[in-house]
């Protein structure tokens, strides 16, 4: 494989040679998904329930989603640091495969301490239940990139094998099953069936990534208008909404479960975003993607929380409501509410994002099937958090040893944190 990367600016340490695309693809998306997480809620307390509304589901307003609903780009330029990572490493598929599931794995596990016992503790203090459960619930529900990204993960050295042998087919044929899926899903009736797009549209943008890897991918404009002029007509002529996200009250989602709308418009995006590479490269953001790449998934985890406490405060206990979307009150209050949440989320960052980096324990590396069983129980772990939350209950308890399991099986013995090491070096791409 011929990996497209860019020699390391000036800024980075000497020795490690990083795509600053690849980071800057997944530090920017993460930044909008945070940005969007905490500025879309439209909240209103009435005394007993807390409803949330979208502020996106304006009229008109939809069409930001095609930009802003960045999990095609995470998926891609996840894929491309996958296939980078996994040629570096130079272990076994195994090794690699553990390495990544820890670094995965491990920060959830301060995110279950604190909220298994976080939910009974606030309701013995008082407060309301039903924003309490939504809290709790929703925590969970944003999980659900990473247990399909886990999935993307476990299936990398067999994809980059697929990919190898048969190219484009790979991900044309993944194109196809999102199609089927749908096409199955709208003329039974069963929205279940539309859940098997959450492998066909997801691992058909992160096989993406592995063309970009090899430097293959090319004609960037065509995929970009390809796909946009392909999600305008399906929206135009199919039964799929405007929006690229859920809102609140639509008879449909693009994304529960993801759809081919949404699939060609990750198709879209990913052109674009390589059109614009040799601009995006020589912005100076190299000081920036160094502090922040090592504390993504510690955002991601916990911006979630922040915005429950800042929520928690100003909604329900001082009852003051979110203003109506794009009013003068909504524009005037949104740097104090953005201030606030940023407030909450320093200390929660300088507490947890110590968690980034898994420790080695002196357990054995499994084989294949051991490494893959450590898969299965850590994603079966992530999927009913997903599903069920942190709300109480027996639910997260069993997630918490499911997540536990799994890296006990993945943990390394004593003589071999060396190359457990260099694996991870090379996976961290």
């Amino acid at each position: 494989m011929t990996v497209l990367v860019d020699r390391p600016p000036a800024a980075q340490p000497r020795g490690r040679a990083r795509d600053p695309f690849l980071d800057l693809l997944r530090v920017a998306g993460m930044a909008l998904v945070v940005l969007q997480h905490w500025t879309i809620p439209v909240l209103v307390y009435d005394g007993v329930r807390l409803s949330a509304g979208n502020a996106l589901s304006t009229p008109g307003v939809w069409v930001v989603t095609w930009l802003s609903q960045v999990m095609p780009l995470v998926f891609f330029a996840g894929g491309a640091a996958n296939a980078i990572g996994f040629e570096r490493s130079g272990t076994a598929p195994q090794a690699w495969l553990a390495v990544r599931l820890r670094r995965l794995v491990w920060p959830l596990l301060p995110l279950a301490a604190v909220w298994i016992p976080l939910p009974h503790v606030l309701l013995t203090l008082g407060v309301p239940e039903q924003p309490l459960e939504m809290g709790a619930r929703l925590t969970g529900q944003l999980l659900w990139f990473l247990a399909v990204y886990l999935v993307a993960v476990t299936v990398t050295p067999y994809a980059l094998r697929l990919h190898a042998r048969h190219g484009w087919r790979v991900p044309a044929a993944l194109a196809a099953g999102a199609a089927l899926t749908d096409v199955a899903r709208f003329a039974t009736g069963v929205e279940a069936v539309g859940y098997l797009n959450v492998v066909f549209v997801w691992l058909a943008v992160h096989q993406l990534g592995f063309f970009y890897a090899e430097g293959r991918l090319r004609r960037a404009w065509a995929l970009a208008a390809g796909g946009f002029v392909a999600a305008a007509l399906l929206v135009a002529f199919g039964p799929y909404p405007g929006s690229m996200i859920g809102l609140p009250g639509a008879e449909m989602s693009n994304m529960a479960p993801p759809t081919l709308a949404v699939l060609a418009v990750g198709l879209g995006q990913v052109g674009l975003a390589v059109l614009l590479r040799p601009w995006l490269v020589r912005l100076p953001y190299g000081r920036l993607l160094d502090w922040a790449g090592p504390r993504i998934m510690t955002v991601y985890l916990w911006h979630m929380p922040a915005l429950f406490a800042v929520t928690g405060v100003v909604v329900v206990l001082l009852g003051v409501d979110t203003p109506a979307p794009g009013s003068l009150g909504w524009f005037a209050g949104w740097p104090v509410w953005f201030g606030l949440l940023c407030l909450v989320m320093w200390p929660l960052l300088k507490g947890f994002a110590r968690f980034e980096t898994p420790p080695a324990l002196p357990y054995g590396m499994p084989g294949t099937g051991g490494t893959l069983a450590a898969a299965g129980l850590a994603g079966g772990g992530v999927l009913a958090l997903t599903v069920g939350g942190f709300a109480p209950g027996a639910g997260p308890f069993l997630a918490v040893l499911a997540l536990l399991g799994g890296l006990l099986m993945t943990a390394p013995r004593t003589g071999e944190r060396s190359r457990d090491t260099r694996a991870a070096g090379g996976s961290a791409q």
